[in-house]
């Protein structure tokens, strides 16, 4: 039948199927609004199809965000051995229950909506742009979720310190919603501070910063994120801190390597513009004839006079001499 999808029509159909490029951008503003209605119709499909199976595995879910509580001491929490979380409202529990379900059907749809998002992007990139994006945009994951991880493996301590100084009369009585909240920031902190040794190698790779400027600021750096995790941490208790820091600090460590190879293979490609020599904070000058020349470092009007062709140029008084021997000695 000719109607059928055949082995020959697919594979017809694959070759003919090529990547969007920025000429296929070029769309009117209702074109560009119409396919990002499209795109964030298909997005928000994936996230309520997602809530809603995480809704049904939401008691799971919840024992994995409770098993930091649960692992506290027996008498620092309320509960003894069934390690209950508590709420107050009659709302609470169907509000809660949708609450989870609803972040993690974010997380378990974040490939069908990151890929909505990036085919609406993509259009108006070029091929290498795309690229050096799509990396970014691999490690941005991994290094959200590896911050995701940490952040869990210090739940525990954190809280056990926290609460631990409550001493022999007191027993934590936690308000569920307080909790969730709490862990849940702790997550989103450390996934994001994650990302800013991410954002330094993208600095040094666009070339706005080297890495020898860098390694000046070390110093500062190390002192500034010890300050900067202090701050941005929920439980601002020194353990939670330290477990920030010297990841980021590693990060950063990495990230200058990073830099580091990318200038060494800056250098080995070199720059022969009249521009090379000069300092990032040099003002270049205005008159062409005081930049030193590339091939012989000499000022391109002393090069002129050297140069036997320039002279003879400049000797036969032709019009427009003295711009042909500057041109000749530049170029």
């Amino acid at each position: 039948m000719s109607g059928l999808p055949t082995p020959r029509r697919i594979v017809q159909a694959v070759q003919l199927r090529r990547t969007r490029t920025v000429e296929d951008s070029r769309m009117s503003l209702t074109e560009h609004l119409r396919e990002l209605r499209n795109r964030l119709a298909k997005a928000l499909i994936a996230l309520a199809v997602a809530t809603v199976i995480c809704f049904y595995f939401e008691p799971q879910i919840f024992d994995v965000l409770k098993e930091p509580y649960c692992a506290l001491p027996e008498s620092t929490r309320a509960g003894g051995g069934t390690c209950q979380l508590y709420f107050f409202g009659i709302l609470d529990a169907f509000m809660i229950r949708l609450k989870i379900s609803l972040i993690a059907g974010a997380v378990l749809s974040a490939p069908v909506w990151l890929y909505q998002l990036w085919s609406f992007i993509t259009p108006g990139l070029h091929r290498h742009e795309r690229r050096w994006s799509l990396t970014f945009v691999g490690f941005s994951l991994i290094l959200f979720a590896l911050g995701g991880f940490f952040a869990y493996l210090t739940l525990s301590k954190g809280l056990e310190l926290l609460l631990g100084f409550s001493g022999d009369g007191l027993v934590s009585l936690l308000d569920v919603n307080k909790y969730l909240s709490y862990v849940i920031a702790m997550l989103v902190v450390f996934g994001l501070s994650f990302e800013i040794p991410l954002l330094v190698a993208m600095l040094n790779l666009a070339g706005v910063i080297s890495t020898a400027k860098l390694r000046s600021w070390r110093r500062a750096e190390i002192f500034l994120v010890f300050v900067f995790a202090a701050i941005v941490t929920p439980s601002q208790d020194p353990f939670t801190m330290i477990a920030l820091g010297l990841p980021m600090i590693v990060l950063y460590e990495v990230a200058l390597v990073i830099g580091w190879f990318n200038d060494k293979r800056k250098a080995r490609r070199g720059d022969t513009s009249p521009y090379a020599n000069l300092d990032d904070d040099e003002a270049s000058p205005l008159d062409f004839d005081d930049l030193p020349h590339p091939a012989t470092g000499e000022p391109a009007t002393s090069a002129a006079s050297a140069d036997p062709v320039g002279s003879a140029v400049g000797a036969a008084g032709a019009p427009g001499s003295l711009s042909n021997a500057a041109h000749l000695d530049i170029t």
